[in-house]
């Protein structure tokens, strides 16, 4: 079954970076989101607001995992191609390489022309920060930190869980990543009601994140530093993000480029002053932006050849034991 899982991954691997998420093309993200949304309204008030958390993110991510399921098992019952097929469309849609490349591009061509009203503009899609008034090297920064952040919760983390269970628990994983962006805010409405995604969704990060981090620095040779002092920039930054997984990706992309992320935001104009990872041997710049995002293509396809080797050996590894021990 893993050999199918890796099929699976691979032709995914393939539709996200051909042809994205169409954005007029049903996507399981939208019924997610709608199911979190109807679910929030009436749940999110009252007393017990944390334990109200838990069993809407518990009811989404059964509802979420069965039907993914059933729909897999209908697929493999007709015949394994076809199981193959649907369970690549599946996962396709929980990974957004093509998508975030495509965000990030989309802010570096009006900035590479100078057109800073433009590229804030198009940088407040993809950040929560204010945009207004940030410069050249503030915008790109934002841009890289977006990619270096979702390089794991956008493409290598659902991959990695749909190696372990197909489809299914890489919908389990979106779905997660998806209660999370949507309810687990630290603010008065979703502080508890929240807390059970927010919890959830670094728990299953934790594992991806680190691997993506170092398969970073593996798949992309720094340019302007050792590979020992890119290491120990990783060990020594990634701890400082004030979430648990994110600081894996921007620490080792910062390692990377040789520049500085983190510092100064604002936030509906309050201020955020985030920890400062990387050396800042160059200024940021418009071109970076393009460098994050080849760190990303080379550390995916990594990633990718990763999974291959390590699934290859846990299907040797069962085979094995299943001749080796009798029935």
């Amino acid at each position: 079954m893993i050999i199918y899982h890796l099929i699976s991954i691979t032709i995914a691997y393939i539709i996200d970076l051909l042809i994205g998420d169409p954005p007029r093309w049903p996507h399981p993200v939208r019924w997610i989101g709608s199911m979190i949304s109807f679910i929030e309204v009436r749940l999110n008030n009252g007393e017990s607001k944390k334990l109200k958390g838990v069993i809407m993110l518990l009811f989404v991510l059964f509802i979420s995992f069965i039907v993914c399921l059933l729909i897999v098992l209908i697929g493999y019952k007709i015949h394994p191609i076809a199981g193959i097929c649907i369970e690549s469309m599946i996962i396709a849609t929980t990974i957004a390489q093509k998508s975030l490349k495509k965000a990030a591009l989309e802010v570096y061509l009006p900035l590479k022309k100078g057109d800073l009203m433009d590229a804030r503009i198009k940088l407040s899609y993809i950040v929560g920060r204010d945009t207004d008034s940030l410069n050249e090297g503030e915008i790109a920064r934002g841009a890289i930190e977006t990619v270096a952040e979702n390089t794991s919760d956008g493409v290598t983390a659902p991959l990695f869980w749909a190696l372990i269970g197909g489809a299914p628990l890489a919908i389990v994983y979106r779905a997660t990543n998806t209660c999370d962006s949507m309810v687990g805010h630290v603010n008065d409405k979703y502080k508890e009601f929240g807390w059970a995604s927010a919890k959830w969704d670094d728990l299953m990060n934790w594992i991806p994140s680190r691997i993506t981090g170092f398969f970073m620095l593996i798949a992309n040779r720094p340019e302007h530093m050792s590979l020992r002092m890119a290491w120990a920039i990783l060990y020594r930054d990634a701890k400082k993000h004030p979430s648990p997984n994110s600081g894996w990706g921007e620490a080792a992309v910062a390692a990377i480029i040789g520049i500085q992320l983190g510092g100064i935001n604002y936030y509906k104009g309050m201020i955020s002053n985030r920890a400062k990872m990387g050396e800042p041997i160059l200024p940021i710049h418009s071109g970076h932006i393009i460098k994050a995002n080849e760190i990303l293509s080379k550390t995916v396809v990594l990633f990718l050849l990763f999974l291959w080797i390590g699934g290859a050996a846990l299907e040797l590894a069962f085979t094995w034991l299943k001749s080796a021990v009798p029935l």
